[in-house]
This record gives structure tokens, C-alpha cells and sequence, in this order.
């Protein structure tokens, strides 16, 4: 039989918990949320680039010796395509004038290449540097990758916030309802209830309010999550559209929720023993 409470939360403060905490999970599970969509998107993206790199080459006695490296060492090579002079021209079009058929003579010779390993492009790459410009893709898309990992960090920070504001509002509201029902915890002290047994009172209430809150907060955030990764691969290319939330994600974003809901009661039981202790 479930042991009757001994007192309970005034109505105001009930409700000022239920939609701060609600609040605060929501937020939490967002950022969280967020953070692991743009870190897998990272690893992904970063991964896809280890093994490219593209060739250039300004000389054709050079590019003799490129050809030459590159078919002495085919079996470092999953893939190789040269690029032709059409396609770079279509990318050079919006800084070319008219006349560009005389650039033409400028344009390099490029090769992409998809090597087995990143050691075997290492290998490759020690062999063509004299004679032309090795770029790795990684290299290339660092500033995207590096903008991937600021976007992880603030949304780590907000995540910090979050549980900071949890842990302001609890106290807050253990002390306040303890100050509230003074007389009853006077009352109680004196019929012999010990201090553990009060403070288990003040946790059966908190976690009442707390899990559904965080539950309703947990509905919301992954509603709104599913839209920002929907909204993101809507993109086709690029790395927001590598975004996701995988099986295990969403697992530790239900554990981040039961983690908040249980450093809320700890928090409660903590703050009210502290009090009872100071009264």
C-alpha cells in the first residue's frame, strides 16, 4: 500500500515546477539531441574524406611522372578519374569572361583519387610532391568540419545551462516549500519523524512532478528534433545533410532525461536535509 504524503506542494509552485522542468528537459534533450546529430554528421563527413585527395599538375612532362606514380602504385588506388578540361571549365565559368578559351591554356591536369588507406595516400602523395599539388579533401573541407565541432561545444554549453537551471530551481523550490510548511515539519520533528523521512516526502513529490515533466519535455524536443534532421538532409549535399539521430542516440537522450529526472530528487533530498538541518 503506497504510504500517504505527508504534505504537499501549494498549487503555484507546483506549476512553476512542472513547466521549469519541462523547460529545462526540453532544452536539454535538444541540445543534446543536437549535438549528437551534428557529431555523427562530422564523423561521417570527416570519414568520406580520409582517403580522397585530388592531383594538379601545370606541366605535362610533370604529368607524365604523376601517370607513371599513379600506375605503379594502382593497388593503393580504389578508384581514379582525371578531370576534364569541360568540367573544370564549367566550374571556372562564373570567373571567366568570354574569351575564355584562353585560360584554357592555364588549366591544370587533375586526377581524383580515392586511395585504399589513409596510409597508402600518405605513401602516394610522398611520391607526386615534386611534381605537382597533392590537396586532400580533408584538408579542404577542415573549415566545415571545424564549424561542425564549435556547433557540438555551444550546444554542449547550453546543455550545462540547462541542467545549471535545474539544479537553481530545485533548491529554490525545496527551500521555499520547507519555509511554507514550517509548522508541519516542526510537528513532525516532535512526533519523531526523522529528518530522512521528511526529506523522502519532498522526493515523492518533486519526482511525481519531475517525471512528467520530463516526459512531456522529451515528447516535444524529439518531435522538434526529428523536424530539424528532416529539414537538414532536405539539403541532398553538404554537412547538414549527413545529419541523424542513430538507435543509440536516442537511447542516450532517454538516459540524459532519466539522469535529469533522478539529479532533480537528489537535488530535492539534499537541499531540504540541509535546511532541516540549519532549522
Amino acid at each position: 500500500m503506497k504510504k500517504p504524503t505527508v504534505f504537499s506542494l501549494a498549487r503555484e509552485q507546483s506549476v512553476f515546477m512542472t513547466v521549469i522542468m519541462g523547460l529545462m528537459t526540453f532544452l536539454g534533450v535538444m541540445a543534446l539531441g543536437i549535438a549528437i546529430a551534428i557529431g555523427g554528421a562530422v564523423v561521417r563527413w570527416n570519414s568520406q574524406w580520409t582517403q580522397m585527395a585530388t592531383i594538379q599538375v601545370t606541366k605535362n612532362a610533370n604529368a607524365l611522372n604523376v601517370e607513371k606514380v599513379l600506375t605503379e602504385n594502382k593497388t593503393q588506388i580504389e578508384s581514379l578519374r582525371e578531370i576534364p578540361v569541360a568540367e573544370m571549365e564549367k566550374l571556372m565559368k562564373p570567373w571567366m569572361s568570354d574569351n575564355g578559351g584562353v585560360l584554357q591554356n592555364y588549366l591544370p591536369r587533375m586526377w581524383e583519387v580515392k586511395f585504399a588507406s589513409p596510409s597508402a595516400m600518405r605513401k602516394v602523395a610522398d611520391k607526386i610532391a615534386p611534381y605537382g599539388r597533392f590537396l586532400t579533401h580533408a584538408d579542404a573541407v577542415k573549415t566545415s568540419i571545424n564549424a561542425g565541432w564549435l556547433m557540438i561545444f555551444i550546444a554542449g554549453i547550453i546543455l550545462a545551462m540547462a541542467i545549471g537551471a535545474i539544479t537553481m530551481c530545485v533548491s529554490y523550490i525545496a527551500r521555499n516549500t520547507a519555509k511554507l510548511h514550517r509548522r508541519e515539519l516542526e510537528i513532525l520533528n516532535q512526533v519523531g519523524a526523522t529528518d530522512s523521512f521528511i526529506a523522502r516526502q519532498m522526493q515523492f513529490i518533486v519526482g511525481k512532478i519531475c517525471v512528467f515533466a520530463a516526459i512531456v519535455g522529451f515528447v516535444l524536443a524529439a518531435i522538434v528534433l526529428m523536424l530539424v534532421v528532416a529539414a537538414a538532409r532536405s539539403a541532398r549535399v553538404g554537412l547538414m545533410a549527413m545529419m541523424g539521430i542513430s538507435g543509440g542516440g536516442w537511447l542516450m537522450l532517454g538516459i540524459a532525461t532519466i539522469i535529469m529526472v533522478i539529479f532533480a530528487i537528489w537535488m530535492t533530498k539534499r537541499t531540504t536535509l540541509k535546511i532541516l538541518k540549519n532549522n
